[in-house]
C-alpha cells in the first residue's frame, strides 16, 4: 500500500468499571513473570494533570477480564508533555482535518470515576506506574513505562522530533525489562497522527504484558535502551515563549513540506542476469529501469507472476485526480513492458498490494482494502482481467499487506493488523489453514511480532537454499523507508520467529527516499519506492 497519510481513528470506547473476582494476597519481591501470573488487583498510577484519552482506553481494555480489579492512584506531578504540545495538536487537527477527541486528547479525572481510588500500593498485586515520574518506593512489584529510556510521553515526543521509531519498555525492579516493542507510525510528518499511533500500540504492549504474552527483548535479541539512541535536548521542549516559538517553527517547516511536496512513487524493473537481489544483498550494478508514468498517476506495490511462458506485472495504480487506488496489470516481454498498465480490478474503496498467486489451476488475488475490514480472495476469469470475488478469508480485521505461504502441507496467512488505532505497520498476525480458501485459524500467540522495523510484508516469501526469506518493510524512518530480508527461523502453530539479515535502502542505483517492495518472476525483478516531487496541477 502506498502511503496515504491516514489520520488517527476516532474512538469512543465505552467505560467499564473494575472487574470482580478474588484477589491474590499482596506479595513483595516478585519477579516480572510472577507478578504477571498473579496480578489480579492492579493499581494504575496516573498524573491527575496529564490524563489523556489513551489512559482511559487502556483501563477499559485491561479491565475487561472478570478476574482482574483495577484501581487508580492519583499523583499531581509536573511530568507529561510540555505545555505547548496541546497547541501543536490542535493546530494539526484543524489543518489536516484529524478527528478529535482521540487518544492524545486531554481528559478529566471524572472520566475514571467508575474505578476505585486508593494508595500507590496497598494490597495490590502490581503497580502500573504511568505518571512519568518516580513515585515513592513500595513493597508491591512496580512496572514503569519509558520510550527510548525517557519516562512517559516525553519520550514519544522526543522520538518524533528526532525521527526515531521508539522502543517502548515496561520495566520492573532494578529497571529489568518486562516487555518491549519497537513501535511504528503511518505518518512521520503529522505529530498528532504519529503520537496517537504510538499510544495505541503502547496499549497493545501493556495489555500483552499483563496477559504474559510480551517479550522482554527485541526480535534481534537487543535490550531496550536506558538512554536515548541519539541525544535530544528535552530542554528545548520546556514550557514558555521560547519553546512555543520553537514548535511554531517546526510546524511551519512541516506544513511547507506537506503543502508543496508529495511522495512520487515509482516501480523499478530489471532483467535478471546472474544473482537476484536476495542473493546479492545489494543493489545490482546496472541499477533499475523506471516503469514510466504520465505524471498524473503513480505505480507501486509490484507483484509479478509467470504463467504460460509470459510475465505479467500487477501494480497499485493511484490516479491523483481521482484520489483512489486501483489494481492494474501490464505484460512483459524480453525488452520490458508491453505498453502501460491498464486497470483490471476497481472497487469503491482504495485497493493496493495485489498479492497474486496460482493454485488449483487458476490465478487468485488478495488485494489490500483495509477499509473493508476483511481479507478477501478474488479469482481471475479472463486472466489478467475478469476478477470476481470468491470468498472472505478473514472478517472483522483491519489488515495490511496480506501475504500467503504454502509450507509443510499447510497454508499460512501473514498480515499486519491495526487494532484499536495505531500503526498499520508494526503488529504482525498469522493465520493457518488446510487450504488457501480456509477455514483460517488465528495463531494462538497473535500478535506474533510487534516491530515497526520488520512486521509488515514487502512482497512474497521466497524459498532459497532450504530457507524461507521474507521481504519486510523497515518503517523505522517512515512508511516503506527501507527493505529488509528476514529469514524465517520458526513457523508452526506454537510459535513464530524471524531474523532480519539484510537491510537495503535507496542509493545510487535507486535514487530517492524509500525502498518498499520486492517481487520476481520469469527472469524479471521488481522493486518500488519514492522520491520527493513538486506538486503539479491536475489536468
Amino acid at each position: 500500500m502506498a502511503e496515504v497519510d491516514p489520520g488517527p481513528a476516532k474512538e469512543s470506547a465505552s467505560r467499564h468499571g473494575p472487574g470482580a473476582g478474588g484477589r491474590a494476597p499482596a506479595r513483595s519481591g516478585l519477579g516480572a513473570g510472577e507478578a504477571r501470573a498473579c496480578a489480579r488487583t492492579i493499581t494504575v498510577r496516573l498524573d491527575r494533570r496529564a490524563l489523556r484519552g489513551w489512559h482511559i482506553r487502556l483501563l477499559d481494555q485491561i479491565g475487561q477480564r472478570p478476574d482482574r480489579q483495577i484501581r487508580i492512584a492519583w499523583t499531581e506531578g509536573c511530568g507529561g508533555l510540555p505545555a505547548n504540545a496541546e497547541l501543536l495538536f490542535r493546530l494539526e487537527a484543524a489543518i489536516h482535518g484529524l478527528p478529535r477527541p482521540g487518544l492524545a486528547t486531554a481528559a478529566e479525572p471524572v472520566a475514571l470515576a467508575p474505578y476505585e481510588t486508593g494508595p500507590d500500593g496497598g494490597d495490590a498485586d502490581l503497580v502500573l506506574d504511568l505518571a512519568g515520574e518516580p513515585g515513592e518506593p513500595t513493597a508491591t512489584p512496580t512496572w514503569r513505562l519509558d520510550f527510548d529510556g525517557i519516562p512517559g510521553e516525553a519520550g514519544l515526543l522526543a522520538a518524533l522530533f528526532a525521527g526515531r521509531a521508539p522502543v517502548a519498555a515496561l520495566r520492573g525492579p532494578d529497571s529489568a525489562p518486562v516487555a518491549v516493542g519497537r513501535l511504528g507510525a503511518e505518518s512521520h510528518t503529522v505529530m498528532l497522527a504519529a503520537f496517537e499511533d504510538y499510544l495505541a500500540r503502547t496499549i497493545t504492549l501493556i495489555a500483552a504484558a499483563l496477559d504474559g504474552a510480551a517479550s522482554p527483548t527485541l526480535p534481534d535479541g537487543s535490550q531496550a535502551p536506558l538512554q536515548p539512541g541519539r541525544p535530544f535536548d528535552l530542554g528545548s521542549l520546556g514550557a514558555g515563549r521560547r519553546a512555543t516559538g520553537g514548535l511554531a517553527r517546526l510546524i511551519a517547516r512541516r506544513l511547507y513540506a506537506l503543502c508543496f511536496h508529495r511522495p512520487q512513487w515509482r516501480v523499478g524493473w530489471r532483467r535478471i542476469d546472474g544473482p537476484d537481489l536476495i542473493d546479492l544483498r545489494r543493489h545490482p550494478e546496472g541499477g533499475w529501469i523506471d516503469l514510466p508514468d504520465d505524471g498524473h498517476r503513480f505505480y507501486a506495490d509490484p507483484f509479478a507472476i509467470a504463467r504460460a511462458g509470459a510475465v505479467t506485472l500487477f501494480v497499485e495504480e493511484f490516479d491523483y485526480r481521482r484520489g483512489k487506488g486501483v489494481i492494474s496489470a501490464v505484460g512483459f516481454d524480453a525488452d520490458g513492458p508491453r505498453g502501460r498498465p491498464e486497470p483490471v480490478l476497481e472497487l469503491e474503496t482504495h485497493l493496493s498490494y495485489p498479492f497474486v498467486f496460482e493454485a488449483d489451476g487458476e490465478v487468485w488475488m488478495i488485494p489490500e482494502s483495509h477499509v473493508s475490514g476483511t481479507i478477501d480472495l478474488y479469482r481471475a476469469t479472463a486472466f489478467p482481467r475478469g476478477w470476481v470475488h470468491e470468498a472472505v478469508l478473514v472478517d472483522g480485521v483491519v489488515a495490511g499487506d496480506a501475504t500467503l505461504l504454502h509450507h509443510d502441507g499447510r497454508w499460512w496467512l501473514f498480515a499486519t493488523v491495526r487494532a484499536g488505532g495505531g500503526s498499520y505497520s508494526d503488529t504482525l498476525h498469522l493465520w493457518h489453514a488446510p487450504h488457501f480458501r480456509g477455514p483460517w485459524t488465528p495463531h494462538r500467540l497473535n500478535p506474533v511480532l510487534i516491530d515497526v522495523g520488520s512486521a509488515r510484508a514487502a512482497g512474497p516469501i521466497v524459498a532459497r537454499d532450504g530457507a524461507l526469506i521474507r521481504p519486510v518493510q523497515d518503517c523505522r524512518q517512515g512508511y516503506g523507508a527501507a527493505l529488509g530480508l528476514a529469514r524465517i527461523v520458526r513457523l508452526d502453530e506454537d510459535g513464530y520467529t524471524q531474523r532480519v539479515e539484510t537491510r537495503l535502502g535507496p542509493g545510487a542505483a535507486w535514487p530517492g527516499s524509500r525502498l518498499h517492495m520486492l517481487s520476481a518472476a520469469g527472469g524479471f525483478e521488481f522493486i518500488d519506492g519514492s522520491r520527493r516531487a513538486r506538486m503539479r496541477r491536475p489536468g
